[in-house]
């Protein structure tokens, strides 16, 4: 076996309560990337507000962390020991309704924008909507923006309908950037084998989620199960489609998730895909708990016959390559 020292480590989702505790245990598992939320249902000058935050925090830990903003930061990262920070949005409700505001959020440093957040958005519709009527005229104009600067489209939290005519309409592939499979555990987030083909067929990525509301057996989700569903994945989409967005939303406290679900549409809470006894967030699975697992999941990879190619691909080295062709402009 190769050293695993030597493998890319990408986690392209987490949400977590960031603290020096969270970077430092970023640093003690050897991640060398991170895709970071910072967007829910903010606004414009909101999510600037978010990203003063995060220029304190890089200003205030410049030996564990520091902003991505290419491919080659995350190589930059593990030559310095340092994680790479790279910014997203779960909704596309910071761009309002302007479609110039997609250059300056790249501009800021913004890398992933879901085109839609559960709900239907000004540019697609989101998975708990009653009918998916597909990509807006809007949504159309924001992807070709997207494409043209070097903003990936994330369809995290979409429909089936809108997923798929994403797919079509993008020019340069598109990520999932945490779902898992709907055959697999049948969420309203997870994803049809339709999806699938569709995005591996474009070169697009699927990152495997944690979070246990799209796990099988949710929190009692064994390693042994969730590993083999991710060797299922890589012989149904090809062994370079595959990654991990873990969804950790490691100490945030229980009321995040009221944001995260309701945020300023509607006075009643919505439970999604918990209910009105468990509102809160669900217990991790006992093997991750946190960026200081990810050599579990490592381990659960080979144990289940995944070559160290294949591992190393998971791992990170499959986001590394997409994100080597997807954060500049489209020339």
């Amino acid at each position: 076996m190769s050293d695993s020292t030597n493998r890319h480590r990408i986690d392209c989702l987490q949400y977590a309560n960031w603290s020096e505790k969270v970077f430092r245990q970023m640093r003690e598992g050897r991640m060398d990337a991170v895709h970071v939320t910072i967007a829910y249902h903010e606004n414009f000058r909101e999510v600037v507000h978010n990203i003063e935050t995060w220029n304190t925090w890089f200003e205030r830990y410049p030996e564990l962390i520091f902003q991505g903003r290419n491919s080659d930061d995350v190589r930059r990262a593990r030559e310095t020991r340092r994680t790479a920070i790279f910014f997203g949005f779960q909704n596309p409700s910071p761009i309002e309704d302007d479609i110039r505001l997609v250059e300056i959020f790249h501009t800021l440093g913004v890398r992933f924008m879901q085109l839609s957040y559960n709900n239907q958005s000004l540019l697609a519709t989101g998975c708990y909507e009653a009918e998916d009527p597909g990509i807006t005229r809007m949504g159309k104009e924001v992807i070709k923006e997207m494409n043209r600067v070097g903003l990936v489209v994330d369809m995290s939290h979409s429909a089936e309908r809108s997923t798929l005519e994403a797919i079509e309409l993008s020019e340069r592939p598109i990520a999932i950037t945490h779902a898992n499979p709907a055959a697999w555990h049948p969420a309203l987030r997870n994803k049809s084998d339709d999806v699938l083909c569709a995005l591996s067929q474009t070169g697009g990525m699927l990152g495997v989620s944690l979070y246990p509301h799209h796990l099988q057996d949710g929190a009692a989700c064994t390693l042994e199960n969730f590993c083999t569903m991710i060797a299922e994945l890589v012989e149904k989409m090809g062994a370079a489609h595959v990654g991990i967005g873990s969804d950790l939303c490691q100490d945030q406290p229980d009321s995040v998730v009221e944001w995260m679900r309701v945020g300023r549409w509607t006075k009643d809470i919505d439970y999604g895909e918990g209910s009105a006894d468990n509102a809160g967030f669900p217990p991790m699975p006992s093997w991750f708990h946190g960026n200081l697992h990810f050599g579990n999941i490592e381990a659960g990879l080979s144990k289940v016959g995944l070559s160290d190619t294949e591992v190393a691909g998971v791992l990170g080295e499959n986001w590394l390559n997409f994100f080597d062709r997807s954060f500049g402009p489209n020339d």
